[in-house]
């Protein structure tokens, strides 16, 4: 049986997050996903005049091109990914996994060297595309939340749906007030962490580049980093756990970086190149439906009463010139249930166990 709530997202995918116009072309990029949501997305696309192209991948797949990887084949993949991404207008991903370690056992040399080659072709669709990506529910997925799948689909179904558009007055309420910062001082359990925002934009993000959203991202003045963080949020890199994640900063830099049992992986992480160990985003994440991470970085980064503090790249609308391969979004969760903690906008309390105060914010609340 045909589940209408798929529909809605497309509807909401094309005409919403990617606003595609009559005449546009857009890029359809499926990775293990049912041909439902491929389906709905085709006819919604065709139904405001747009033109749809389709890839689709198999998780296995890439990981056997990615465990043979070389600079000469990544580099004519490139090349081609990025012959068809200037002729696009828009870009959908839809990415489901059957088994999100499914690249663990890729050595690391061979990723660094595809992620090389590739970047180019993501900063092309970044900054000169109109892109969204999302995740598809799966049993691997609902197990990875520890739900049933039939409960997870419905929770996957209410946070992607959520009507964003009736949160942007507070979320850009918050943008401006991080706007006018200077000096972000962040405390919890193993949280003690100072650092400038000041001339570096914030941007919104309200349900047009990731789904499901909700969060208002800056980034750090690069060298201006003190101090230490301990992330509450279990994160998946590279095919690779990690738990307990606490990095020490110096003048910007990641001095020291641990987490249990994997001190080397994640140092050889931060390791890829000089900007990895240096923060590229900083953000605040709004969306009260999600409430739990799962070792998903579109659903954690966007939990309520979270922040996200990312080492490597910098985004260029909120650009504080680092630049890596890497780009790690890694998500502490102050609200009480989780230890607490609070955040101060020069001097000022903004956020109190994952409580927005001003009542400008309020609704980000939930």
């Amino acid at each position: 049986m045909h589940d209408p709530r798929v529909d809605q997202l497309a509807k909401q995918l094309i005409g919403y997050s990617v606003s595609l116009k009559k005449g546009e072309k857009i890029l359809l990029d499926l990775y293990d996903v049912p041909p439902s949501i491929g389906l709905a997305l085709i006819r919604e696309a065709r139904r405001k005049g747009g033109i749809p192209l389709i890839r689709s991948h198999d998780s296995r797949i890439n990981r056997e091109m990615l465990r043979g990887a070389s600079d000469e084949q990544y580099s004519l993949i490139a090349r081609h990914l990025m012959s068809e991404m200037k002729d696009m207008d828009a870009y959908i991903a839809v990415r489901g996994s059957h088994n999100i370690a499914e690249s663990s056992d890729v050595p690391a040399k061979n990723m660094a060297v595809a992620m090389k080659q590739l970047r180019r072709v993501i900063d092309w669709r970044v900054k000169k595309t109109k892109w969204c990506v999302l995740r598809w529910p799966n049993p691997s997925m609902a197990q990875q939340a520890g739900m049933s799948t039939e409960a997870f689909e419905d929770f996957y179904f209410t946070v992607c749906l959520v009507d964003y558009k009736a949160l942007l007055p507070a979320a850009n309420a918050l943008k401006k007030l991080m706007d006018r910062t200077d000096l972000v001082e962040i405390t919890g359990p193993g949280t003690d962490l100072r650092f400038s925002i000041k001339d570096i934009p914030s941007i919104t993000c309200a349900g047009t580049h990731n789904i499901p959203d909700g969060e208002v991202f800056t980034a750090p003045v690069k060298n201006s980093v003190e101090g230490v963080v301990s992330y509450n949020a279990p994160t998946i890199y590279q095919g690779i756990p990690f738990d307990s994640v606490r990095l020490t900063f110096e003048k910007g830099k990641v001095v020291k970086a641990e987490s249990p049992g994997r001190n080397r992986e994640i140092n050889k992480i931060l390791d890829s190149d000089p900007g990895a160990r240096f923060i590229g985003e900083f953000a605040l994440g709004y969306t009260a439906a999600i409430r739990q991470p799962m070792r998903d970085i579109l659903f954690d980064e966007k939990i309520g009463g979270s922040f996200h503090f990312t080492p490597g790249q910098a985004y260029e609308e909120a650009d504080n010139g680092n630049r890596s391969q890497v780009h790690w979004d890694l998500v502490c969760i102050q609200r009480k249930d989780h230890g607490g903690g609070e955040i101060r906008f020069d001097g000022k309390l903004i956020r109190k166990d994952g409580v927005f105060l001003p009542k400008s914010l309020a609704k980000l609340n939930g």
